[in-house]
This record gives C-alpha cells, structure tokens and sequence, in this order.
C-alpha cells in the first residue's frame, strides 16, 4: 500500500505562483504514472496534469503553459509547479497513483492523498 502526502497549497494573489509537492511512503512510485488533480466547491474532480513512468507529460488546455509536472523519482515526490495563478485555479489539489500509462481520467487511479488547498484572490 502506497500513502501520498501533498503540501504546498495556500492563499494568494492572482499572478502569483506555487509548488505542489507529493511524496509518496510505502511503495515506490517510479514505475507509475503520477497525476495531479483539482476539485472546486460543488464541482467534479478535475485532470490538471500527468507524468508517466517514462516521462511522458499531458496538461488539461487549462492550465497549459502556466503549470508544469515533474517527478524526482530518488525522492518518490512528484510537483506541480503553478504560475501565473488566476481565480478560477482555486481548489483542493490531489495527487494520485495510476496503473494506468493513460492517467488522464479519475477513475484509473487507485491511491489519492488527502489534497491541499489553493485559494487565488483577485
């Protein structure tokens, strides 16, 4: 079994910029395609972005260009690095373990972190 502990989240002003960190205990995650999500207030859980175990990287159109996902597997902690924030960013953030070389869809990961929160003010 594989715990995920994301940390980074917080409040800021539009513009701005964050770094989401996972870390994973347990099990190692190189092997594994490592996704990073968002849930809004009354809103289904979102794709934001994701790093197979070879390196290949997918963004939603929402966020591309501004975020960008990395993995350092000797530290099994996979980022999200957030610039450019704007109002509509604010959620909670999930990082997730997939099986799945896929790993854009919710439903094919198996193991979630608790999430953290990011606010973006205007």
């Amino acid at each position: 079994q594989v715990q995920l502990v994301e940390s980074g989240g917080g409040s800021v002003q539009a513009g701005d910029s964050l770094r989401l960190s996972c870390v994973a205990s347990g099990q190692y995650i190189s092997s594994y395609t490592m996704g990073w999500f968002r849930q809004a207030p009354g809103k289904e859980r979102e794709f934001v972005a994701r790093i197979t175990w070879s390196g290949d990287i997918e963004y939603s159109d929402s966020v591309k260009g501004r975020f960008s996902i990395s993995r350092a597997n000797p530290k099994n902690t996979v980022y999200l690095e957030m610039n450019n924030l704007i109002p509509e960013d604010t959620a909670v953030y999930y990082c997730g373990r997939s099986p799945k070389w896929s790993g854009t869809r919710a439903p094919e990961y198996d193991y979630w972190g608790q999430g953290t929160q990011v606010t973006v003010s205007s």
